[in-house]
Parts: structure tokens; C-alpha cells; sequence
């Protein structure tokens, strides 16, 4: 590191010894402290002085510091009010001013290592970010971006080094590729043109899911259907309750009003929770997998079959063996890798966590498909495979329900689209109208203010 060779592992704490800072995937913030708290962690767990801390004086700091990376966040708001992308800053900003202390003990720039920090933030809230990259590099120190998104790699770095099966494939400067060579890289061949799976034809099946006067704390009332074999997607910018409707039809949010008809039984939504919307056939795999999808520190074989246990004859005895073997399959029908059920889930890339999860509904045929951003945080490879998994699901007749940021992932998987801004409905596009540059323009039209007029859904 700038000359100095470093012994691996580097003993607990002493990267900052060595000019080095992370930032982690789940960021490593404690949302029930506070932001000045969050930012002073390390001197929380190691004071100068125990037995003193004048946070007067640690949030004026904290205000200095956010001033001079260009950032607002209130030094005395709680981190789990934040929106996610505050979060995110706070968690960098903590980072690069922890390796600007540092570098005085280390005598050089440093280096800040960036695991994933976008993974849960909407695809228009990521420029702050960029920016703020920009700012500490400017500095002098480096950085390294860790990422599956290709769009912000080559938007944010100068130089990509592309990983496949824990082995390095190359090196690349940012001016001798683009998207589609780097896609080569990562799977090892030619990546064919994204298209949609389906002609985009009006669908005529029949409804298979009819969704009225849904109410919630951010959603206005409002209605729509669900086709037999249809991908139905919703989105929209930050904050227009698109990703709302996924958590109110399972029941993991509460609605204030509202029914829905699947499979010829109407179901009040007031009252819909997720052992009731599990019993009625509905799946949801949601945007946060790690914490809302998933046990980490249970196993693949635990994760995997954990909603088969609801059928067993005896609350007593588990069937072990059976549920071994269940899991060994599905495990292999979906491509896990690797397929070992005594892993525990935390091990495995975010890629074969998200097959593990549509194992684990897929297994019980659901009658509703929930999915809300169904490729955030994995690799290509593993994207082109969820992407045949949702097809053959709808195929088979399930109607699914993609909630998602990504407009690009959206016009590939998707038959219609319904726009959202402001908790409302304000576009439905189908056909042709379904690609990426025309979902984009329609949410950026829904800033034009209050004004649009309701869609009527068909």
C-alpha cells in the first residue's frame, strides 16, 4: 500500500493504522442512535475522555464536516428516520473522515474501500453519491468501488478488474470497453441484446387479480388488475409509493383501506397479513432480502424450506430427511452455487441469495408473484437467470408484480407499467410504449406536479 507490503489478515482495527477505511453493504450504521453518534462511534468506543462528551460540540463538528463534502444531514436526527440515501452518505462520509485522520499516522493519502454502498438506493438517487466520490478523490486518497452495477462502474471509476468464481479475469482502463465487453468479461461469453420475453401485446387472458380502493398512509386510493400470465410493473421516483403496493397485498404493511380477488376470493386488505396472504398463495420477495427476505445465519436447507413447514403433520418432529432432500433439489433446480444446504445463507454471493428465495416460493406454486427490485446487488449471470425464472413463472399463468427502480429491468421483464407519482397512478404504459427511455420520461413527468390527472387502469 503506496510501497509498503501489509501482512494478511490485518489484525481487528489496525487498518486505520494503515490508512485504510470500508464501507460495507449494510453500511454498519445503528439506526436507533443518532447521526452525530453514528459519526462518532469510534470515539464512543474508545473516549479520551470517558467520562465527558460534549455533543455540543460533536454535532457543530458533525455540521463542519457535512458542510465540507457539500452535504445537509441533520447531526441530530435519529439514522432510522433517514432515507436511504443519507444513510449511505453517512456511512461515507464516516469512512473518508475516519482515513483523513488516519492518513497522518500513515503518512500517505489512504485508500477507501466501497463494498456495494448503492445496492439499496433507487437508481435516480445515486449522483450524490458519485459526487461525493469525486470530492474525496479529488483529495488524494483512492478508491475502490466494489459493484454489479455496470452502468455506475463505468460511470464512477477510471480502471475495472473483473472477478469470475473467486478468480480474476483482467484489467481494463475505463476507455478500452464499454457495457457489453465488461458483460463478456463477467460470464465468459458474448451477452445476448436485452429484449423483452413476450410479443407486448395487449393481454387477453383473463383477470387474475382485481386490486380496489387500496389506501395507505402514502397511497391515495387506487385500483387496478392483474392479467392471468402477466408481468406487471410499478415504479416511479423516490417517495411516490410505487413500492408500497407490494408490502399492502402481503399484508406486511398495513393498509388503511381496500379488497382484492385472487382466485375468485376477495380478501380484505384491512385485515390481510403475511401468514394470511401465505395461505392465499401470495409470494413476496422483497427489495431487502438479507433483512426482510431471509435468516442469514440459518442454513440454505433452513431458508429454503422454511415455508414447507407449515405443512408438516407434527409441530413435534420434523422430517428431516424429506426436508433435506427438498432442499437438495431445489437448491440444484435453481442453480445455487454452491448447492451445499448446510451453508449458512450469509455465505453465499447476493446472485445465489435471490435463487434461494425464488426456490423457496416458487416451490409452493404461488398463486400471486410479488417482487420488489428482484436483481438489485447481483452480477449479470445471475441477473439473465432470474430474469428466465420470472418468465417461466408467468408463463406457467402466475400474475406477477415487479416493483423495481431499474427501468431497463423493467422494459425486459414487463408486459405493462404503471407510473406512480405522488401516491398515484399517473401513466400505464403497454405495448410499445414498455422501454426503458419512455418509463424514465414518464416518472420525471410526474415532478411536473400535482396536477397530472389519475389514470384509469384497465
Amino acid at each position: 500500500l503506496y510501497g509498503k507490503e501489509i501482512e494478511l489478515p490485518l489484525a481487528p482495527g489496525s487498518f486505520r493504522d494503515e490508512g485504510l477505511a470500508f464501507v460495507h453493504q449494510d453500511l454498519a450504521l445503528v439506526p436507533d442512535l443518532t447521526v452525530v453518534e453514528n459519526l462518532s462511534i469510534d470515539r464512543l468506543a474508545q473516549p479520551e475522555n470517558p467520562l465527558r462528551i460534549s455533543w455540543k460540540q460533536a454535532r457543530r463538528e458533525a455540521r463542519e464536516t457535512f458542510g465540507r463534502y457539500g452535504l445537509s444531514i441533520d447531526p441530530s436526527a435519529d439514522v432510522g428516520d433517514l432515507r436511504p440515501v443519507e444513510r449511505a452518505l453517512l456511512a461515507i462520509v464516516r469512512a473518508a473522515e475516519g482515513l483523513r485522520k488516519s492518513t497522518e499516522v500513515a503518512g500517505h493519502p489512504g485508500l477507501l474501500v466501497l463494498d456495494e454502498p448503492t445496492v439499496f438506493l433507487p437508481a435516480n438517487s445515486t449522483e450524490q453519491l458519485a459526487a461525493l466520490m469525486r470530492r474525496i478523490t479529488e483529495s488524494g486518497a483512492s478508491v475502490i468501488f466494489v459493484s454489479h452495477d455496470l452502468t455506475e462502474v463505468l460511470e464512477f471509476t477510471d480502471r475495472m478488474t473483473v472477478l469470475r468464481d473467486g478468480r480474476r479475469v483482467g484489467t481494463v482502463e475505463k476507455t478500452e470497453t464499454d457495457e457489453r465487453g465488461l458483460i463478456k468479461m463477467i460470464i465468459g461469453r458474448q451477452a445476448p441484446v436485452a429484449v423483452a420475453g413476450h410479443s407486448r401485446a395487449v393481454s387477453r387472458e383473463p383477470v387474475s387479480v382485481s386490486v380496489d380502493d387500496l389506501l395507505t398512509g402514502l397511497l391515495e386510493p387506487l385500483s387496478f388488475d392483474v392479467h392471468r400470465g402477466e408481468v406487471l410493473g410499478v415504479t416511479g421516483l423516490a417517495g411516490s409509493g410505487y413500492d408500497d403496493v407490494l408490502y399492502a397485498l402481503f399484508g406486511a404493511q398495513q393498509a388503511d383501506s381496500g379488497t382484492m380477488e385472487l382466485a375468485g376470493v376477495e380478501h380484505d386488505l384491512k385485515k390481510m397479513t403475511p401468514i394470511r396472504a401465505t395461505a392465499a398463495g401470495i409470494g413476496l420477495i422483497p427489495a431487502d432480502r438479507q433483512h426482510a427476505g431471509s435468516v442469514g445465519t440459518l442454513t440454505l436447507e433452513e431458508n429454503v424450506t422454511i415455508r414447507l413447514l407449515g405443512e408438516q403433520s407434527s409441530p413435534f418432529m420434523l422430517p428431516r430427511r424429506r426436508l433435506r432432500r427438498e432442499a437438495q433439489r431445489l437448491l440444484t433446480e435453481f442453480e445455487v452455487r454452491p448447492a451445499d444446504p448446510q451453508l449458512p445463507y450469509a455465505a453465499l454471493s447476493g446472485g445465489n441469495q435471490q435463487k434461494v428465495l425464488m426456490a423457496k416460493w416458487l416451490a409452493l406454486d404461488p398463486s400471486l408473484l410479488l417482487l420488489d427490485e428482484p436483481t438489485q446487488g447481483v452480477d449479470v449471470g445471475a441477473r439473465e437467470q432470474i430474469f428466465k425464472l420470472i418468465r417461466e413463472v408467468a408463463a406457467g399463468g402466475a400474475p406477477i408484480v415487479c416493483a423495481s427502480s431499474d427501468y431497463e429491468q423493467l422494459a425486459i421483464l414487463c408486459d405493462r407499467v404503471l407510473v406512480f407519482g405522488s401516491g398515484r397512478i399517473v401513466a400505464e404504459l403497454v405495448g410499445e410504449e414498455v422501454n426503458r427511455d419512455g418509463i424514465a420520461e414518464r416518472c420525471y413527468a410526474s415532478l411536473a406536479g400535482s396536477g397530472a390527472p389519475d389514470v384509469t387502469v384497465a
